[in-house]
């Protein structure tokens, strides 16, 4: 019978692996994690919850004006780009901490460094030149910002890891993309006071979304002041005057101080040596797993961003707990991707839950669509020209709820909410029979009576 140094080694200390990790440990494996950059993975470190703060910090902007319709008066409010990501980095740090301080009370090895695989159950750390064997190998490596190769001077442009570390705000940033980062860095950076060129490939912005939704996030976004250019794409980056000169494809020229790269993440699988394990890649180059997280070769398993499943932290958590379930608490435990509630944190936010109405057509025989818009109580009295939009798909026959949209302040909040319903598969009946909460936005919900 073989030995190993561990039961279990972990490559990538991200928010799936350090749960799989920690629950690994709790059920008596001897575990251990390596992690190359920082504990927390892209999500701590620098996405989700750096991102976030940074939305907080650029709607004050929107708040002091507003605060004039109420009799509050702010004169002369002036923002300090420096303090943000001194207290940013401050509240990272602490977090990043507690991840430590988590895997080390369950008993965790943690190794700092960047792991190869030699063989299915060999992990070489490269830094400190040493070799552990391992029962298991679970990898959570995540993925990696994507810079369009085909763009001359591509490498004069940043993604989102280099934008939470900028020295300072840049006076006029172009945003390439549109998606859920691009859309999201481009109402921070014009929240806090940059000019903001948002220029995307596509014909509209965040695919995939509703496209009811897609076409009036957009309407939001200008009216915000952020130049939005579809179906363009940027041919070249040049420096000019300290600045940056970009060409794009319409022929038009413009000069920025960054050019931010949001474009999509690619599963983060190079250099690792899976090809010495006999763990097959898909197209994109995820790891390819089965309904368990199961690689192509029977001890090695993936969950988060690096199989590009679905990609959102609170399900790489879920994947690795349900590893963690199935190799080392014998319960396999597959996990639902169905019905997952995402947001996009843009001013305003979108909130959103199931089917859009486009998908749910090519499902369904009927559809049914009840919808609604209007100004938030708040804009009555700040005079922010700025509507909230609702809207429901249910499924004509059983009348079962298939999807949710909400676009304007405190979506995600709803949505959260709205998704247990939904996952429930809660019928219009059942919403219709819910006492509105009044006076707030989210009564609308309950209150939609009118197909469209």
């Amino acid at each position: 019978m073989a030995t190993y140094d561990f039961d279990l080694i972990t490559i990538g200390a991200g928010s799936g692996g350090v749960r799989a990790t920690r629950m690994a440990a709790s059920y008596g494996a001897k575990a251990a994690v390596v992690e190359e950059f920082r504990v927390g993975g892209t999500c701590v470190i620098r996405g989700c919850v750096p991102k976030k703060l940074m939305v907080y910090a650029s709607r004050y902007a929107e708040d002091f004006e507003d605060a004039a319709g109420f009799g509050w008066h702010v004169p002369h409010a002036k923002f300090d780009w420096a303090t943000l990501i001194a207290n940013k980095d401050r509240e990272i740090a602490r977090l990043e901490g507690l991840y430590k301080k988590n895997l080390g009370v369950a008993g965790a090895t943690i190794f700092e460094d960047r792991a190869v695989m030699r063989d299915p159950h060999t992990v070489h750390l490269l830094k400190a030149d040493k070799t552990f064997t391992a029962k298991h190998i679970l990898i959570a490596t995540g993925g990696r910002p994507w810079i369009p190769e085909e763009v001359e001077g591509a490498d004069l442009g940043i993604t989102s890891n280099e934008a939470f570390h900028l020295t300072e705000l840049p006076k006029c940033v172009m945003i390439v993309g549109g998606g859920y980062i691009a859309v999201e860095f481009a109402g921070i950076f014009k929240g806090l006071g940059s000019r903001t060129v948002l220029v995307h490939r596509g014909d509209e912005i965040l695919r995939g979304f509703d496209r009811e939704v897609r076409e009036r996030m957009r309407h939001e976004l200008q009216k915000r002041g952020i130049d939005v250019h579809l179906k363009t794409h940027v041919v070249s980056i040049r420096p000019q005057n300290g600045r940056k000169l970009v060409r794009l494809s319409d022929g038009t020229e413009q000069e920025v101080d960054e050019v931010m790269f949001a474009v999509g993440r690619r599963p983060n699988t190079s250099g690792l040596g899976l090809e010495h394990c006999g763990v097959e890649l898909t197209g994109t180059r995820a790891v390819q797993v089965d309904a368990y997280s199961r690689s192509t070769q029977s001890n090695i398993y993936a969950v988060g961003d690096v199989t590009d499943r679905v990609n959102l932290t609170p399900v790489a958590i879920r994947e690795g707990a349900a590893f963690a379930e199935t190799v080392f608490n014998n319960s396999p435990t597959a996990i639902d991707h169905a019905d997952i509630p995402t947001a996009v944190f843009g001013t305003p936010e979108v909130g959103v839950v199931g089917l859009t109405e486009e998908a749910a057509r090519a499902q369904y025989d009927k559809v049914d669509i009840y919808k609604t818009g209007f100004r938030p109580m708040r804009a009555t009295m700040s005079g922010r020209d700025t509507l909230i939009f609702m809207k429901l798909v249910v499924d004509g026959a059983s009348e079962r709820v298939l999807g949710c949209h909400v676009m304007g302040e405190a979506a995600a909040e709803m949505i959260q909410c709205v998704a247990i319903a939904v996952k429930m598969k809660a019928t219009k009946r059942d919403f219709d029979a819910t006492v509105a909460l009044h006076p707030s936005a989210s009564e609308e919900l309950v209150l939609l009576k009118t197909k469209s």
